[in-house]
């Protein structure tokens, strides 16, 4: 399988093997051995082709962000590998030629590791400015880089839309200079980190803006089951938040999406058949 973009918007299904995801889906719980995670993973996987997703997204270490969720322990690079590993491994060979396997770290040595194991995307919360191995991995695989903005903490005096797009302005020259070739590169406003409801809407209702000012590169989106849908409907658990992510899906397809990280696969990728029907033809 092939990426390609404008004629359809691509489904990316999360898969959290880590025992402390937001959502409450992690696979990873102390009391499971690595065996019965990796199976785990490879049954939701092979639901979530059925269900619709063409690209699965494999993370090892809780991304939650600490200004919304608190502190959280680091994950070592040893460990984040025991997890991962073996599940793209197991993920990428049940899936073949059916979906493909994206690896979500912000280390490179996971990254590259993932990557022979048979990921084709690395998706990095910190758009390789925290290791730029994750780049450098890519590119010597020849692989996707998703570039995700983040920070860890709020404000944005120079107003968050001007900040998001120049930071990833400088985040994809950097991958470019490291050898990523541009026609690999994702671009990911990251919704919900280090950002409020009301820099979260107004990313949103400014993602076709954003994506002319990052010249036309592909665009991701991940809202699913974030803390300010929660927030917009009265504090809903992230798991009632199903209605509120195809919403932001719709819309966020309309604005010029390629591709959608989602949890809840089956619904979503209705939302983006209906979407794209519409928007694309």
């Amino acid at each position: 399988m092939r990426l390609t973009w404008g004629e359809r918007t691509w489904v990316m299904g999360i898969l959290n093997v880590t025992p402390d995801s937001f959502s409450g889906d992690g696979l990873a719980t102390p009391d499971r051995a690595i065996d019965e995670v990796v199976a785990s993973a490879v049954e939701q996987a092979v639901a979530f082709v059925a269900a619709g997703a063409e690209i699965l997204d494999v993370g090892a270490e809780s991304t939650r962000p600490r200004t919304a969720y608190g502190d959280r322990p680091p994950v070592d690079e040893a460990t984040e590998a025991e997890l991962a590993i073996p599940v793209v491994r197991a993920v990428a060979e049940a899936v073949r030629d059916r979906a493909l396997v994206s690896i979500d770290t912000s280390k490179g040595a996971v990254a590259r590791a993932a990557l022979e194991a048979g990921a084709r995307i690395v998706n990095d919360v910190w758009a390789a400015t925290r290791d730029p191995g994750t780049a450098v991995a890519a590119s010597e695989a020849d692989a996707h880089l998703v570039l995700m903005h983040n920070q860890e903490e709020r404000g944005y005096p120079a107003g968050v839309f001007e900040t998001v797009v120049g930071w990833l302005r400088s985040a994809v020259e950097a991958a470019v200079e490291r050898g990523v070739a541009r026609e690999r590169i994702i671009v990911d406003p990251g919704i919900g980190f280090g950002k409020g409801t009301k820099e979260n809407l107004e990313l949103l209702r400014r993602l076709a803006e954003l994506k002319d000012d990052l010249g036309g590169l592909p665009l991701l989106i991940g809202t699913s089951r974030k803390r300010f849908l929660g927030e917009l409907l009265d504090g809903v658990p992230p798991d009632d938040r199903v209605e509120a992510t195809a919403a932001t899906v719709a819309l966020a397809i309309a604005a010029g999406a390629d591709i959608v990280r989602v949890h809840d696969v089956a619904h979503i990728a209705r939302t983006r058949r209906v979407a794209d029907a519409i928007v694309r033809g």
